[in-house]
């Protein structure tokens, strides 16, 4: 997005709750429900936005959904299981979709809607309609099909890197008006004077208002070294800036973090992508280099990721055992596990409702090992496992293939992993322009419990 980077999340989380907030270059919905209404944070080394609900809530409830739902995949399949020599109940299924009888009234309805639909049919989608009409199917939000150019951007969203610009992006849904919410520190759109709060009125001749943001991104996306020109609309100036913007690679910022008094690390997640763990490890050396003496870990709003990723970041983190295990239907166990190599370090993990999939696995394993306390509110409950098995033609399936549990054998599907100390968000302060951690009730609770309380 540029929503350049159609930007998401492959552990999806949610359905239910309508959050939505709209990274763009790339794209991301989802609400920040329970974070302050407030704009960027200062003094976070890679200055992803922390607040902001209120700017975010204009994307509608249908494309929150879908985004969750295009988004839940915790293992991209390397490695798909094979499948057991009990093959009847596929083949059964197999049966029933191929019947003569299916066929013949899929014949009948392809007939009645060339005969009396009231426009022209596309025929390639209405066959795509059906492939992901299987998974839907199944009833599982969950599962889903992808067509080869839904799993083109799904995989550029997963590795957290594209080609574009830069910017975070959000578009009014009556209006269609597109605003740049963000952007990137030591981007393309940064270099060129594109700054937060513009108004974008033309990407190259297509007007900024004339399509959806995730159409109008695939415009500002593109070849690297290639160029896209963009004007905007800018409080206080009375014509239009134009700027000539050089496409680059963009690794998207998951990771965000600052030195709080008392030595106290913070970081916050926002997601677990393939560039996740890299970050991680980047922003723990150098608030080790600062003096960190303890850690909160802020996993609130995140939907998940990808399995491997929490697991190699939750490895540098515990000593030796089982990070978490999974299950499948035919009884076939994957266990993911840690080394001898820990941090020996008080932590305190902040959690809410919309802490789901990858981030509960992470929760869930600080847990059971005692490594930390959990503070906020009982997180979301997702606690199955999907897989992407590509196709032949480019196209996908993304399956719910297992169940995961924590290393005590907790199953927190539809459950969700209870904080040690429950306590609902409330944000202190009335007057902040900027989102500030020490005006955060939640993030005082833990430097608190850490023993850094005012500091």
């Amino acid at each position: 997005m540029d929503m350049e980077s159609y930007e998401s999340k492959e552990l999806d989380a949610q359905e239910q709750l309508a959050r939505e907030y709209a990274l763009s270059e790339h794209q991301r919905y989802g609400a920040e429900n329970g974070r302050p209404p407030k704009k960027k944070g200062p003094g976070f080394g890679l200055g992803i936005l922390i607040g902001s609900a209120s700017a975010l809530l204009v994307v509608t409830v249908a494309l929150v959904f879908g985004w969750y739902v295009m988004r839940s995949v915790e293992s991209l399949a390397d490695s798909v299981p094979k499948i057991p020599e009990k093959e009847t109940e596929a083949k059964g299924t197999r049966g029933a979709v191929v019947d003569d009888a299916v066929a013949k009234k899929a014949g009948e309805l392809a007939d009645l809607i060339d005969q009396y639909y009231y426009e022209g049919v596309d025929k390639d989608a209405l066959v795509e309609g059906i492939y992901a009409g299987m998974t839907e199917g199944l009833g599982d939000p969950y599962s889903a099909y992808f067509s080869a150019e839904e799993y083109a951007s799904f995989n550029e969203s997963t590795t957290g890197v594209y080609y574009g610009i830069g910017t975070v992006l959000t578009q009014d849904a009556q209006t269609k008006v597109v605003t740049i919410l963000h952007v990137y520190p030591g981007t393309p759109a940064e270099e060129a004077g594109i700054r937060d709060g513009d108004v974008i009125a033309k990407v190259d001749d297509i007007a900024g208002d004339s399509m959806e943001l995730s159409e109008l991104t695939t415009h500002i996306k593109g070849q690297e070294g290639t160029t896209v020109h963009i004007e905007v609309i800018r409080q206080g100036e009375k014509d239009y800036l134009g700027f000539d913007v050089e496409r680059r690679q963009i690794e998207v910022p998951t990771v965000e973090y600052q030195m709080l008094g008392g030595n106290v690390g913070l970081i916050r997640i926002t997601e677990f992508s393939t560039a996740t763990p890299e970050q991680f490890d980047h922003a723990i050396k150098d608030l080790q280099g600062q003096g960190m003496a303890s850690m909160i870990v802020d996993l609130r709003d995140n939907p998940g990721g990808v399995l491997q990723s929490v697991c190699d970041m939750l490895d540098k983190i515990l000593p030796e055992g089982l990070l978490v295990y999974t299950e499948d239907k035919y009884g076939g166990r994957s266990d993911y596990k840690s080394d001898a190599s820990c941090m020996d370090i008080p932590m305190a993990v902040l959690i809410n409702g919309n802490s789901a999939s990858a981030s509960e696995i992470f929760a869930g394993a600080i847990k059971d090992y005692g490594y930390g306390t959990l503070i906020g509110t009982t997180s979301f409950g997702k606690g199955i496992v999907q897989t992407i098995i590509p196709l032949d033609d480019g196209s996908a399936i993304k399956l719910t293939m297992a169940k995961y549990f924590t290393p005590k054998g907790n199953y927190i599907h539809e459950v969700g992993i209870s904080p040690d100390i429950e306590l609902e968000y409330e944000y202190l302060s009335e007057t902040d322009e900027v989102y500030d951690p020490m005006h955060d009730n939640q993030v005082l609770k833990a430097l608190e419990v850490l023993g850094a309380e005012g500091m």
